[in-house]
């Protein structure tokens, strides 16, 4: 009997085992998931590890580790190189220039291409007929109250999620909410402007202290471990920078200004399409900073 019992309890243990390697992004899933993104910069790699919080956001933290599975963040540049921050996933350097990725094309060939469909929570109306591939800003000023209780807020090592800036356009979207509905008389959908509610594959790296403004307005998702910060980060990938730059003659700079023009160019609206938005960079060229990969090391 007790034989018996020991090969049901194993049995059961291999199921179990089995369903978590088959169904990662349901029951098995955690809290904390862990993403290593890997920067190479002059010769030299250096891997740093971030823990997420489903807590905080949910919704931001499913999308990015559906975007590093499919291997979308791979060779990506940092395109804007700043004093508090390192921003990526949206440009690679092409022949020193920066080249805008069609994120929305390059989603959907993914897709197709990987056999996979990712997470929607953004549509173009309440019918959800048409996904927008973008994700629902998860921080204080879209809505989101929690900002007393985040895990995460704007200090060294945030990994946080970018959206562009959408000047006056005020077009809405259909946004599944994050609280199911709970506190919005049972209706899971709500619509909302898309400004701040269209989140694609941008984020960025703070490197400062803290910023209690910033974090009003853009949702902080995961943090960089204490260890990998200093050793790998601070002490690694930006000191190696900040030797590179003194070793450059005086009238040689680390960054170029780069403009995009046609900040807006992909997008699912063409009154945006047809705007005239832009944006300055400062972009690492001589010696790029490239992300040359994302993996995720725990679900």
């Amino acid at each position: 009997m007790k034989h018996k019992v020991r090969r049901i309890v194993s049995l059961a243990s291999v199921l179990t085992l089995g369903a978590c390697t088959l169904g990662l992004f349901a029951g098995c899933t955690t809290k904390h998931p862990e993403v290593t993104i890997t920067y190479s910069f002059n010769g030299k790699d250096y891997a740093v590890t971030y823990t997420l919080s489903r807590n905080d956001a949910p919704k931001t933290v499913q999308h990015f580790i559906e975007l590093a599975n499919a291997g979308y963040y791979d060779g990506m540049c940092i395109h804007d190189y700043t004093s508090n921050a390192l921003y990526s996933g949206g440009y690679k350097l092409v022949d020193g220039e920066l080249e805008q990725v069609d994120y929305f094309t390059r989603v959907k060939q993914l897709e197709s291409e990987k056999k996979m469909t990712f997470t929607q929570s953004v549509w173009k109306d309440t019918k959800k007929s048409e996904p927008l591939y973008t994700v629902y800003g998860e921080f204080y000023n879209n809505g989101v109250q929690n900002e007393r209780s985040r895990e995460y807020r704007h200090s060294e090592g945030a990994l946080v999620m970018y959206y562009t800036d959408k000047d006056k356009f005020n077009g809405d979207v259909a946004v599944e909410r994050a609280d199911g509905g709970k506190n919005n008389d049972g209706e899971v959908v709500q619509t909302v402007r898309y400004a701040t509610n269209s989140a694609t594959s941008l984020f960025y790296t703070y490197t400062e202290i803290s910023s209690s403004s910033l974090d009003q307005n853009y949702c902080v998702f995961g943090k960089a471990k204490a260890d990998d910060y200093e050793k790998q980060f601070k002490n690694g990938l930006l000191n190696a920078i900040s030797e590179y730059q003194d070793s450059l003659e005086e009238d040689t700079t680390f960054t170029e200004e780069k403009i995009d023009r046609q900040l807006c160019q992909y997008e699912p609206f063409e009154e945006l399409r047809k705007g005239a938005l832009e944006a300055t960079y400062q972009t690492p060229v001589d010696r790029p900073i490239i992300i040359k990969s994302v993996k995720v090391t725990k679900y």
